[in-house]
């Protein structure tokens, strides 16, 4: 059967939503993290001469540029000429009063403060020095054998990223034999594990919660309250860690006034030293700049502030303002040359304009999404106590914020906020939760957290499978299928029951 190719014409109603070039300049810009942000304002700073960097920011002013323009008056009458000329007066007729605007460059000027929604500060961050190398700086400044410091480096090897050791000293004894041919006993181990409590930042070294707080503690000088709260954490410590502040006073016999000046000394102390060194042990990891600097006063107010890093003060260049103006002013006695530079100013400009208010769209939306994700996890910013990060998704902070789910995704994917607890990424305070049998939902975190203890207290004769530790976690309000437990054991490196078997 012959097949014939035909041609036909229908008209369709079709709704389509197309993205301008503004929203675009700000999606990419909301993507970007600050050092990628930095490069290309400077990249735009030096591909359109209308955009200005403010004097008061002297390091980037090199990528100011004056235009040059030369008025070489051609006055041809050849077609070819007129018909360029009348192309360039239906451009400069187009040109309606809409498109006006003020060609005052103050009143584009983007400085710091001007926004009512947050403060802006120049700051640069970071350490180039890592965990492993910082302590080590340290380790210098101690006369140690040879023997001695082989084995505080391995130790120092063997902390984990919140600078806590979780091995076992006789494991430590045995990986030295096996692994470094060094023959040395537990004791030996815990006295050079005591040299290394004593380096920076205080409870480096410590081998739980515990003992961190308690190295911390004692660091300070010892006035009453801290006397007290030392007490308590040594003999109260599993009330402490479930918030049993009544019955604690009630053992004591302190009143409220002393409760609250504890909860205030305790607060300032850091469950996680390892964390503000900002690199884990033993490798240089790229070099982070934070996006947001988060600070945590005494009394628990959280404040924070956008970090700009070396990102300029913009403005339009009053050159190009001057030659707008003039041009509007006398268009009607422009030649060629004079239109066309016209045209271009006021497409540079356009642009510059465009370009500062993407800026200022940036900030506004990072102040936004930043601000929200304090609100919902402010507990953590308090106390930086992980299983105090709450359930929360991109939705919580979309529908408190206004903005679409994907612009928040673009905000938190690669961005990194500096807190008094560490560096996180902004995706690090987004989890799913789990409903428990009372009603309360309960965050992953918190449940993987229940998970880990469960494992370090069971007897390493007996292990708990999957089974009975889904049963344990049931008894305790949190009712999990064995493949959940399963899962999060695996996230958390647990090996199978009979692998933990001693």
């Amino acid at each position: 059967m012959a097949q014939s190719l035909v041609q036909r014409q229908e008209q369709k109603l079709l709704q389509q939503q197309r993205l301008t070039q503004q929203q675009m300049m700000v999606v990419r810009m909301l993507e970007m993290p600050l050092a990628e942000f930095e490069q290309a304002v400077k990249t735009e700073i030096d591909d359109n001469p209308a955009l200005e960097v403010s004097t008061d920011n002297p390091e980037l002013s090199e990528y100011s540029e004056e235009p040059e323009y030369s008025d070489n008056s051609d006055n041809s009458d050849s077609p070819e000429e007129q018909e360029r000329q009348s192309e360039l007066d239906s451009a400069l007729e187009r040109m309606t009063g809409d498109d006006d605007m003020p060609l005052e460059p103050e009143n584009w000027n983007l400085k710091p403060g001007t926004s009512a929604e947050a403060d802006y500060e120049e700051i640069t961050y970071g350490n180039q020095i890592s965990f492993y190398d910082t302590l080590k700086e340290q380790m210098g400044e101690l006369e140690l054998s040879d023997q001695q410091r082989q084995v505080m480096e391995y130790i120092i090897g063997s902390l984990d990223d919140d600078g806590l050791l979780r091995k076992s000293l006789d494991s430590i004894t045995d990986e030295l034999a096996i692994y470094q041919n060094i023959d040395v006993s537990e004791k030996e181990v815990e006295e050079i594990l005591k040299l290394l409590q004593g380096f920076d930042p205080a409870g480096i070294g410590a081998r739980s919660l515990q003992e961190c707080l308690l190295l911390q503690i004692d660091r300070k000088r010892g006035n009453e309250v801290r006397l007290l709260l030392r007490q308590i954490i040594t003999d109260y410590f599993e009330e402490l860690m479930n918030n049993r502040w009544e019955r604690i006073a009630q053992q004591l016999k302190i009143s409220s006034d002393t409760v609250e000046q504890l909860k205030e000394e305790i607060v300032r102390l850091n469950p996680k030293p390892g964390a503000s060194l900002g690199e884990t042990e033993g490798r240089n990891v790229q070099q982070i700049t934070p996006d947001f600097i988060v600070d945590t006063a005494e009394d628990g107010t959280v404040t924070f502030t956008i970090n700009r890093g070396r990102v300029p003060d913009l403005y339009v260049s009053q050159t190009f303002a001057d030659m707008l103006n003039d041009y509007q002013q006398n268009r009607s006695s422009m030649n060629r040359q004079q239109k066309e530079a016209l045209l271009y100013a006021k497409e540079k400009v356009d642009r510059a304009r465009n370009y500062i208010e993407a800026i200022k769209q940036r900030r506004h939306t990072l102040y936004l999404t930043m601000k929200t994700i304090i609100d919902l996890q402010l507990k953590f910013f308090q106390d930086g106590d992980e299983g105090d990060i709450r359930p929360m998704v991109l939705k919580d902070v979309a529908d408190r914020t206004g903005l679409d789910i994907s612009t928040v995704s673009r905000v938190c994917n690669v961005k990194y906020c500096q807190t008094r607890w560490g560096t996180f990424r902004l995706r690090h305070f987004f989890n799913e939760g789990l409903r428990t049998d009372g009603g309360e939902t309960l965050s992953t975190r918190k449940l993987k957290q229940l998970l880990k203890e469960l494992v370090d207290k069971e007897n390493k004769q007996q292990p708990l499978n999957d089974d009975a530790l889904a049963a344990a976690l049931k008894a305790q309000g949190f009712p999990v299928a064995r493949r959940t437990v399963a899962k999060y054991r695996e996230q958390l490196g647990i090996p199978i029951s009979r692998l933990r078997h001693r």
